[in-house]
């Protein structure tokens, strides 16, 4: 999978392709807004820039220019950029800080909001303790995927 970092105008897209089982660092989460501090990030990192800033992708080698302002359409954009937005058999990626997710065994505890992993496969979060699990959002998020 390709690493990208994702600027501060593609928030929702970073959730989505987390969910792609990208690794998909996001500006905000990282305290980065400054388009030098963003180049330095991407090279530094190896990542992807994804951007709508016309001007910042072209001083970034590999930045992938998205013109769209809706994520499906953003999706689309990635989609016929040859990056891969099906979604991942199981969740790999926090939703919420990018961290990797590890199976939960049947007989742990997981928190009130998350099902009983005995019932459901649950995964958390390695790097912030958020639970996930393919509930109706993942079954949203597929088919907002499927009709792309």
């Amino acid at each position: 999978m390709t690493r990208f970092l994702v600027d501060a105008m593609l928030g929702k897209l970073a959730r989505y392709l987390r969910m792609c089982g990208h690794d998909a660092a996001y500006a905000l989460d990282r305290g980065v807004e400054d388009d030098d501090a963003l180049a330095d990030v991407a090279r530094l990192e190896d990542r992807t820039l994804l951007t709508r800033d016309r001007s910042l992708a072209g001083r970034v080698d590999d930045a992938i220019l998205l013109g769209e302002r809706e994520v499906s359409d953003q999706l689309r954009e990635l989609r016929a950029a040859g990056v891969d937005v099906s979604l991942a058999d199981r969740p790999t990626r926090c939703g919420a800080c990018n961290g990797e997710l590890s199976a939960l065994s049947p007989d742990s505890e997981s928190p009130a909001y998350a099902p009983a992993p005995g019932e459901v496969a649950v995964w958390r979060c390695r790097r912030c303790g958020q639970c996930f699990w393919k509930g109706s959002h993942w079954d949203d998020v597929a088919a907002r995927l499927a009709d792309l």
